[in-house]
């Protein structure tokens, strides 16, 4: 599904949104601020964080956990099904899929994109996704879930509004490293160790692999990020 469109227009009207700017409190300053914004994730998505403002003497930048969630496509149904469950083609399809991931970075200032206040954004990721596939009319509703490591790069921009918000714009690319995949009584691991794979009827009863299991189930891989938002330091 397209989501980058809706998503787009959802970001730009999210004055609701809340991440941390340093722009609001002196550079020494320690503290915490707290956030939250959506925008395009791979889907329309929602982060969550809180930040320590400058939290160890001699650190130039700051420490951030985040909470996020993402709408996103779950991969092909009718792959699904016959990868996970059995060959069986009766049914209408109903997909869905989410992912929350947990992001821990941190927030080094610069002034690559000379402007008032920028940062470069780095951390390690973890990702649990869960896709979800049914065929009314079928006799099947089975979920499709993985966890997964990953790591994030992007940037970020903030411009005051007050003394305690500033406007955020921030982009960015998380990439998440291949898990095993877990649906109905099927596992798929990326080293194909198996457990109880499907036979592919459309090609001599071989077993399907890992590698026909990734490519059926959209799990996170290559994540960009667009998200715009506001801040608010406590």
């Amino acid at each position: 599904m397209n989501f980058l469109k809706p998503t787009l227009i959802v970001a730009v009207l999210a004055t609701h949104s809340f991440i941390f700017s340093q722009t609001n409190m002196p550079e020494k300053d320690t503290g915490f601020a707290l956030g939250l914004v959506s925008g395009y994730n791979r889907g329309l998505g929602f982060n969550a964080s809180l930040t320590a403002l400058n939290p160890m003497e001699g650190l130039d930048g700051h420490l951030r956990f985040g909470l996020g969630y993402t709408r996103m496509d779950p991969g092909h149904s009718a792959d699904a099904r016959r990868i996970f469950i059995n060959n069986a083609t009766n049914g209408v399809p109903e997909e869905h899929g989410r992912t929350f991931d947990y992001r821990l970075d941190y927030l080094w200032s610069t002034d690559l994109f000379d402007l008032e206040e920028s940062y470069l954004v780095v951390g390690p990721r973890y990702s649990s996704f869960r896709g979800n596939f049914k065929y009314i009319g079928g006799n099947e509703d089975f979920d499709v879930t993985a966890k997964q490591l990953g790591l994030g790069l992007g940037s970020e921009s903030h411009f005051k509004i007050n003394p305690r918000m500033d406007l955020v714009a921030a982009v960015g690319l998380d990439y998440f490293f291949n898990s095993t995949l877990k649906g109905h009584d099927t596992i798929y691991s990326p080293d194909n160790d198996n457990v109880n794979p499907r036979n592919d009827n459309a090609n001599d009863d071989v077993q399907f692999t890992y590698k026909d299991a990734n490519k059926s189930i959209k799990q996170p891989q290559f994540m960009p990020r667009l998200f715009v938002g506001v801040s608010y330091s406590l």
